[in-house]
């Protein structure tokens, strides 16, 4: 086994359990992507560690997308306001209606 192959996703596997208290769901969306990514590649015949490896890393951008909690969380570090605040007491209405 090539070893070099699995440590691209080891790092990125460490990486994004340290976002595991997140807002979103870019940890559960990598090890689902994983799993899906590795069951193809073992149906399809091409290299295991490496579809999982696209497998997490699709899984993790799209849940990253995706919000968790669906409470109002404020503002966020780059000054962008949580889509669940718009509209509630002290935040603006959505300009996007």
């Amino acid at each position: 086994m090539n070893y070099k192959k699995l440590t691209i996703p080891a790092i990125a596997a460490a990486a994004l359990a340290t976002a595991g208290c997140a807002e979103n769901y870019a940890v559960e969306g990598a090890a689902v992507g994983a799993a899906a990514g590795a069951a193809v590649g073992a149906v399809t015949g091409a290299d295991i560690g490496t579809a999982a490896a696209v497998g997490a890393a699709a899984g993790a951008v799209g849940g990253y997308f995706m919000d968790k909690d669906k409470d109002c969380s404020g503002y966020d570090r780059d000054g962008r306001l949580d889509d669940d605040c718009y509209g509630t007491s002290g935040y603006p209405v959505d300009p996007r209606y």
